[in-house]
């Protein structure tokens, strides 16, 4: 059985807008480590548009863009070649390794679940609000960043309950962000 994985950076104040972290190779060689831990992603279409955009030529052809920094080669390959699957009411087809969810998100999600396997990794806003709520989040991680935004989107806006977590692990980057990891409690 897989457990789900939720993880995003977040900036102190809560703004979790892919453009408000601060990039850097560290923080780009754990993100690679994890999803190579993982056995599939799990991505809304915002999130699964936007890594795709940016990591499916660079992943496919080992050619690195000319606004991509050489430390994130290794994060496009790993990304590229990633088993997806796909939560979207609007779009009809997907490829890069990618598979459509169809019907109950419930339902679906928890027969991903059901697979023989180690883990589930979700990204994302609005994906992982309607996971919460259904109480389908194994395992939290907030990759906090030392900023401060002042803007954007925040995390879990109008969940309707409480989610209480355990704290099960923490890594420090040399860059000042932390790696928090919960587990959702019972």
């Amino acid at each position: 059985m897989c457990s789900l994985c939720y993880s995003i950076n977040v900036t102190l104040d809560g703004c979790c807008a892919h453009q408000a972290g601060i990039p850097n190779e560290e923080t780009h060689q754990y993100a690679a480590k994890t999803i190579v831990g993982a056995d599939a992603l799990l991505f809304g279409r915002v999130i699964y548009q936007m890594m795709e955009s940016a990591f499916r030529e660079p992943g496919q052809t080992g050619v690195k863009p000319e606004w991509m920094d050489p430390w994130m080669m290794p994060f496009a390959k790993t990304i590229h070649g990633a088993k997806k699957y796909v939560v979207s009411s609007t779009l009809n087809k997907v490829d890069w390794n990618a598979e459509l969810l169809h019907g109950n998100l419930k339902q679906a999600v928890q027969q991903l679940k059901q697979q023989p396997g180690g883990k589930l990794f979700v990204g994302g806003v609005t994906l992982p609000l309607a996971l919460a709520e259904l109480g389908l989040i194994d395992e939290y991680e907030f990759i906090v960043q030392p900023r401060l935004a002042g803007h954007g989107p925040t995390l879990f806006v109008g969940l309707s309950k409480y989610v209480d977590l355990k704290l099960v692990g923490r890594k420090e980057f040399k860059s000042g962000a932390v790696a928090l990891r919960y587990e959702a409690r019972s």
